[in-house]
């Protein structure tokens, strides 16, 4: 996804001007060592339930004060620094998005991917 097209777009949108004063934006990459044990990863396999990452999406959009949620997660393997996840959060008041992009990623993290990594 490229990220500063995407949130162009969403400006186009009718609405945006009325509803939008804080658009947050998360890009997940691969990192070179392993949250377990800090060991070094080589690549990584995601898998990804896509029709639960757009079930989370919508739900998330659903929230008072959020005016439109991206969520592009990315199946397949990959190398450290290749791009995993991109998320969009867009709505009225940083009350409102912060929480609403924290839950977001975390549901996404937990309920919707799966990954395993691979040393050299």
């Amino acid at each position: 996804m490229d990220i500063s097209k995407r949130i162009a777009e969403l400006k186009t949108e009718p609405g945006f001007r009325e509803n939008v004063g804080m658009v947050l934006v998360h890009n997940g990459v691969v990192r070179a060592w392993s949250r377990k044990d800090k060991s070094e990863v080589g690549r990584v396999k995601i898998e990804v339930d896509q029709a639960k990452v757009e079930a989370i999406r919508a739900e998330i959009e659903a929230r008072p004060g959020i005016f439109r949620v991206v969520a592009e997660a990315r199946s397949g393997e990959y190398e450290p620094g290749d791009d995993l996840l991109f998320l969009i959060v867009t709505g009225d008041i940083r009350e409102n998005v912060k929480p609403a992009l924290s839950d977001l990623l975390d549901r996404v993290k937990a309920e919707a991917v799966s990954k395993q990594e691979f040393a050299q």
